[in-house]
């Protein structure tokens, strides 16, 4: 079955694209500073699509990753 949530994938392929990468770990501390309460292993389970994102949670990523929300929702170019 294929995964529905494109937000993990998109968050996946930002940590590892960052120069240098940023680790999960470092990404669920950026989340903390932000108020955010994600820890390793769900934010390891929204990469893997088996948990949804909610609104507040993708604008969080985007920031953290410094990258655009539409980015994360793969809708920038549609």
């Amino acid at each position: 079955m294929e995964s529905k949530n494109v937000v993990g994938a998109q968050v996946k392929k930002a940590r590892k694209n960052a120069k240098p990468p940023i680790t999960q770990n470092e990404l669920v501390a950026r989340l903390q500073i932000q108020g955010i309460k994600i820890d390793q292993a769900t934010l390891s389970k929204i990469e893997n699509g088996t948990r949804p994102v909610f609104d507040y949670e993708v604008v969080a990523l985007a920031e953290a990753l410094k990258v655009a929300a539409e980015w994360l929702l793969n809708i920038e170019n549609k």
